[in-house]
């Protein structure tokens, strides 16, 4: 098996994701899992595609990540990671697809109008 390479976005976070055969050792940005994503709740986002499909320690995964916050980059690799599962067994399709892991989560931050304070919100107005 040869490397593979699939791609996951969540708001304006990219990252790509290597996926080849080893012991489970997961690098991001050059650096290891528990030094990118100091909390374990990153740190499950990231491993749920590999709990589900029970491929926890079967793969090392390598991956560039960019943009965006660490909630949105660890979202991105679950679907970059979910992408590579499915192209290793089409098996794995059918457990991760009912979880929502094979969706990519289309909510953008909408951009600021001219003569409003934000998006929606307006500026006050007073009475004088």
């Amino acid at each position: 098996m040869d490397v593979i390479h699939k791609i996951g976005r969540r708001k304006t976070a990219v990252a790509r994701v290597y996926l080849a055969k080893g012991t489970g050792k997961i690098t991001i940005n050059k650096k290891d899992i528990t030094d990118y994503f100091p909390t374990a709740t990153l740190q499950y986002k990231v491993n749920q595609p590999l709990v589900m499909t029970n491929n926890d320690g079967n793969f090392d995964i390598t991956v560039n990540v960019y943009g965006g916050g660490i909630t949105g980059q660890a979202e991105a690799i679950r679907l970059g990671l979910s992408r590579a599962m499915c192209e290793v067994d089409a098996e794995n399709r059918l457990t991760l697809k009912p979880e929502g892991l094979l969706t990519r989560d289309p909510r953008m931050v909408e951009r600021k109008k001219f003569g409003q304070k934000k998006a929606r919100k307006k500026f006050q107005f007073s009475k004088r």
